[in-house]
Formats: C-alpha cells, structure tokens, sequence
C-alpha cells in the first residue's frame, strides 16, 4: 500500500481506480519572423478562435453548473481583451520580431510572476487563469486539437493541475474523484470541482506519477490523503468512515431552512464569504442566509483598466438578484500591499506596504474612482438587500468622508432620476486594533461592523501572517484577539448596531461558542462550512457559557 497526503479541498470518500491524465506537452519553438504586421494577423485570428472556444464552453457551463459558476469563461473572454496583456504580446512581436506562441509564453511568464509574487491567496490563483487562457492561445497557435480524458469507467482522476476548461470538458459521470500535484483551494479550477460534490484533494506531487495509472485507490478527501492499493484493514475503516460520512451528510441536509437559534433562543445569521459570482450557487447550495463578505476586487483584477460603473453595476445587479433578497454586504475595493495589478494601483516600492496606502486609504486618495464604485452600488441596491463594507478604518474622520461623499452620490442619482435604495447599510470592517478600540465612536455612525480576524491578529500581535518565520507568533486564540472582538461587540451593541465576523475564525467549530458568548449577531464562512457551524449553533447554549468564557478571556 502507498499512502500519499495532500490538503484537502471537499470532503468525502471514494474508491476506484488511479487514471492519471497527462495532457500533450508543448514546448515553445522561439523564432525569428519576416513581418511583424503578418504575425500580429496571425496572432488576431488565433485570439477570435480562442474566444469562440471560451463562448462554447460557457454556454456548456451555464446548463451543467449554472450562470454564476459558468462567468469564469466570460472573465477568460475578457482577460483576452486585457490592454496590458495585449500590448505585452504585440510589443514583444514588433519590436524582437519574435513569433506569437514566444511573445505569448514570455507575457504569460510575466503576468504569472506577478501574481504569484502576492500575498493574498485570491490574487495568487489569478496566476491559473492566465496560464489557461496563455496555453489556449498556445495550443490554437500550433496547430493543436484539444486534449481530453478517455475512460469506460468512473475513475479518480490524477493530474498535475486542471484548469477549468478542463474541468467542464469533463464526463462528470466518469468522475469519483479529483487528486493533483498543484493548485489551491481557492482557485477557480477548485470551485467548479467542489460543483460536482466528490472528494478534491490538492498539493499531492506524488500522485502525478504515471506509474499509478490503473491501479486501485481509496481517496479520503476528509483528511486529504490517498490510499494506493489499499490493505484489507484500510479499505474497511474507509467503507465504514464512507458509511458514516453519509448520514452525517443526510442530518447536515435536514438542517436546510432551519433557523440558526441558539437553546437559548439568540438568532444567528450564518452568511457566506465568497470572492466573485462564480460562488454564488454554493451559497445557495448551501442554503448560506446572505452574503457577508464579497470581495468586489476581483472587478478591478480582471478588467483591463478600472471596471465602468456600467460593469460593476451589472456585476452587483447579478449579484443581489441571485440572493433573493437575503442580505449581501459588498466590501470596497481593498487594493494595496500585496494587491499590486500592473502598474493600475499603488505601487509596490512603500517600505512597509501592510501601513501603507491601501484599501479605504487608497479609495480616499482617488475619489473619483471610489465614487464610480459607490455609484454602482447604489443603483444595484434596488435589486435587493446591500450593506457596503469600508476595509481598514482606523478613524472617525475616514467614515465622515465617506459619508458625504455618499451624499454626493445620492444627490447626483437623483438629479439624474436613476433610482436607489433608501435602506443600504454601512458599516465597516474591524481588522485593526484602533477600530475595536473606537468601536464606540466608529458605531455611531453605521449600521454594522464585521471584524476580519486574519489582519486584526497581524496587526495586534506584530506577526506578518505570511510569514512563516514568525508562525509561532500569529495566534488567533490570543486573549488579545478576544478582548477586542468583545470590546467591538459591546459599543456595537450600545449603539444599535450588529456585529458579525468574516475572517478565517468564522469557520473555527472550536471558537463557535466563545464567540457567540461575546455576543457575535453573524457569522460569514466559506460556503461548505455553513451547514456544520449552523449545527454547532443549535447546539450552544449561550446563558449556560458565557460568563465561564467571558471570565477566562478578562483574567
């Protein structure tokens, strides 16, 4: 038997047999060409074709995983458009005389670095959309018919990485399981696996071993390992972990459309966390309550240039539409730091970009930008129930901006007589200790606050959480961690507003009471975590803990 760990991205258990898929190598053959202007046509025709690939594939998405899941071939479409991707690749043809598939392969280096040089995860993987649509142009270029999986039966499908084109080209019927040598769980290519609902498990390097192929395996996407040829002993704990995860599976469901109520009668709203539409069928899947963090960046990451207030309200239209007037909170764009996009944000060169101009910092400095943004949320929010979320507030002065530059916004609609919500919330995200420590000031002024534990532990406990040098050193659980989420709670609550929490510690079963002792009204997760911390939620009872939790925190 073979044992091999991976980091398991959807849960689950599955037998069947290895089929490792090795898609055709390409090697980039670099030429000298005769005619710039030839190759340039060249080079068009082979973007039109790649284009109509990507149209056909969307429509095949929309009737197999639904329209919100399907718009990672649209935002393909639009990468093809890209200004600066374009002119990267007609740059290098004009002026080296270099042919297409080269200038292609060394813009696709170039943008891949970049992004792979981020800290943020979302902006890691957007390095996968490039290399996809990079290798598309490619293929189309040399000539190369489309790869594909040929099996007569369900198998668990190996491979070094998949990009959603493939995923969708897939026989879904033929699919137990997905094992890969790369990739993330927060790309692209993960969301539409988790789609199909079968054990994902990535980061297994050995697993791409064609040596594997055919043989028999038992993939616990739980704990994120593979069995290959599995003992006797081994294949019987995991037909009984199989068994059970399918009844914990059916109680979970049971829980659909069940109001998340503490035994002691508190209401919870257990919303989701999501970075673009394509997430939005797994919230509803998993019957989320709204939408507590979207991350609107992504607008401004996968257009060329800044998104017009056309584009971000067709976005956000969708968006609230989709949610049937359950709440969504809409985060401002939250640019800078590790948030560099090619020159169109701040640059990388502050000595310290963590305090340097970023997010709210950053839309402050360009009002006409944040106006563009707070324009098309506001004509959005006839469409359904939006909350606005500011990132990295620090002071009173940066909400009294914001606020009349939203009075600016809603004086211009009417006058033009575009009409907009009357009862949009705002509030802000506490993800540094000056917030929660003028969380009383900051609340009179908005509706809600959302605290964003990743930044919020940085920031208060010194410790780059990017970092592994100083891992030991970033602790969620840290008592000051706490101490000033509760701080945050009580001026919340004094004030008449609510207070939820968006960051990883959301999802934390093992932090589920604390918080609701604190006097947490929301909790925003991943989407595959809501059903479990729902049921965690129904199984707390807050007067029975509190003072015994809120005790250990003070002393």
């Amino acid at each position: 038997m073979i044992k091999i760990k991976g980091k398991s991205v959807c849960g689950g258990i599955a037998f069947g047999k290895i089929f490792v898929y090795s898609r055709e190598q390409s090697t980039i053959k670099r030429c000298h060409i005769p005619s710039s202007e030839d190759e340039i046509a060249r080079f068009e025709h082979a973007r039109e074709q790649a284009r109509a690939e990507l149209e056909e594939l969307y429509k095949k998405a929309v009737g197999e995983v639904g329209e919100a899941n399907a718009m990672i071939f649209r935002i393909h479409q639009m990468m093809l458009d890209d200004m600066d991707y374009l002119e990267s690749i007609k740059n290098i043809i004009t002026d080296q005389m270099l042919n297409s598939e080269t200038a292609v392969g060394l813009t696709c280096d170039t943008f891949v670095q970049m992004f792979e040089s981020m800290d943020d995860s979302y902006m890691r993987e957007r390095s996968a959309d490039v290399k996809d649509v990079s290798e598309r142009l490619v293929r189309i270029l040399e000539g190369k018919s489309r790869s594909a999986i040929v099996s007569d039966e369900p198998v668990i499908l190996a491979a070094d990485d998949l990009a959603p084109s493939e995923i969708v080209q897939l026989d879904k019927n033929k699919i137990l399981a997905f094992v890969t040598a790369g990739g993330s769980s927060t790309s692209h290519t993960a969301i539409l696996a988790r789609m199909m609902n079968v054990p994902v498990i990535i980061g297994m390097k050995d697993a791409f071993n064609p040596e594997l192929h055919g043989k028999e395996a038992v993939i616990d996407g739980f704990t994120g390992t593979l069995y290959i040829e599995p003992t006797d002993t081994v294949a019987a704990v995991m037909q009984a972990k199989l068994r059970e995860t399918e009844k914990q599976r059916r109680e979970l469901e049971k829980l659909k459309g069940h109001p998340s109520i503490t035994k002691d009668g508190k209401r919870i709203e257990i919303s989701a966390n999501i970075g673009n539409a394509l997430d939005i069928e797994t919230v509803i899947r998993n019957d989320a309550e709204g939408i507590g963090l979207f991350r609107s960046e992504f607008l401004y990451i996968e257009n060329r240039g800044y998104p017009t207030e056309d584009t971000q309200f067709a976005a956000y239209k969708e968006i609230l539409s989709c949610m049937s007037g359950k709440r969504v909170i809409i985060r401002t764009l939250d640019i800078g730091a590790d948030k560099q996009i090619n020159g169109k944000y701040p640059q990388a060169n502050e000595p310290n970009p963590a305090l340097g101009l970023r997010a709210i910092r950053f839309c402050l400095s360009r009002p006409d930008l944040f106006k563009t943004q707070l324009r098309a949320l506001y004509r959005a929010s006839v469409f359904g129930k939006l909350g606005i979320m500011f990132p990295m507030i620090t002071s009173e002065w940066e909400i009294v901006k914001i606020k009349e530059l939203i009075e600016e916004v809603k004086t211009e609609l009417t006058k033009e007589g575009i009409a907009y919500s009357a009862s949009v919330e705002l509030g802000c995200m506490i993800e540094t200790p000056a917030a929660a420590l003028i969380s009383d000031i900051l609340a009179k002024h908005l509706d809600f606050f959302s605290i964003g534990t990743n930044d919020l532990t940085q920031y208060a406990l010194a410790a780059d959480r990017q970092n592994p040098e100083v891992a030991q050193y970033f602790n969620a659980h840290h008592k000051s961690i706490l101490r000033l989420i509760h701080i945050a709670v009580q001026n919340a609550h004094k004030n008449g507003a609510w207070i939820g929490i968006c960051g990883e510690l959301g999802a934390d079963l093992s932090l589920t009471e604390t918080f609701l002792a604190l006097g947490i009204d929301e909790l925003s997760v991943t989407p595959s975590a809501v059903l479990p911390i729902r049921r965690k939620v129904l199984e707390t009872d807050t007067s029975v803990v509190s003072d015994g939790l809120l005790n250990e925190i003070w002393n």
